[in-house]
């Protein structure tokens, strides 16, 4: 696995200001995407003449996955997503679309071309893709670990956690997810969360009220 001439870009989306994640190979014109939410325009931009090989899914609340269909199409890629969210594409129920009609339209897409798993190694622009499976937030809610880089989704925050009262959240496992999954990692490991702005696991466990 080579880091090197890896490029990460944020892109805040939708009404709930929603990190995507683009990791790509800009020499090569290859990407990744990570939690494509809602309004998708400006990363949709982004991407014009990419190769996009995959996009992998923290969890599948509905404002991670406003733009999946709409990429799906676009660049012909597959999606990753936790079996215990598998059919949270397919239902606004489930993905939370339907119980926030003010913020969009309900969200329905084709289910996941791939399944996600705790200790799985993806192997997708070059890289090493390690999933962790970090539940509380959602029962489906994954990590990726990339070399010294963890996309989180929605478990830990900047000095705050994901919440666990919408379904399938408990709170018992999002405090294992959290100091069983990350904690461990090195303090150095560079966090970017779903919402918000980047932190570091040291950071947080030395300064995070809530864990």
């Amino acid at each position: 696995m080579s880091l090197e001439g890896l490029k990460i870009e944020s892109f805040s989306l939708g009404p709930l200001g929603t990190n995507a994640y683009l990791l790509s190979r800009p020499e090569e014109n290859r990407a990744i995407i990570i939690d494509p939410g809602m309004n998708p325009k400006p990363l949709m931009k982004r991407i014009e003449g990419m190769q996009v090989e995959a996009i992998l899914l923290t969890h599948a609340h509905f404002d991670h996955i406003g733009g999946v269909d709409e990429i799906r199409k676009l660049k012909g890629c597959p999606v990753y997503l936790h079996d215990a969210e598998a059919e949270w594409l397919t239902n606004p129920k489930y993905n939370g679309s339907a119980k926030w009609p003010e913020l969009g339209e309900p969200i329905v897409t084709d289910p996941a071309e791939y399944a996600l798993d705790e200790g799985q190694v993806l192997k997708l622009l070059d890289l090493e893709i390690k999933v962790k499976h970090t539940p509380g937030h959602s029962p489906g809610s994954v990590s990726f670990l990339i070399g010294p880089h963890l996309f989180g989704g929605d478990v830990l925050f900047r000095l705050s956690v994901g919440r666990t009262d919408l379904p399938g959240g408990r709170g018992e496992d999002l405090m294992d997810s959290i100091h069983d999954k990350l904690f461990v990692l090195p303090d150095e490991t560079i966090v970017y969360p779903g919402h918000g702005a980047r932190t570091t696991i040291g950071y947080e466990k030395e300064n995070n009220p809530y864990v």
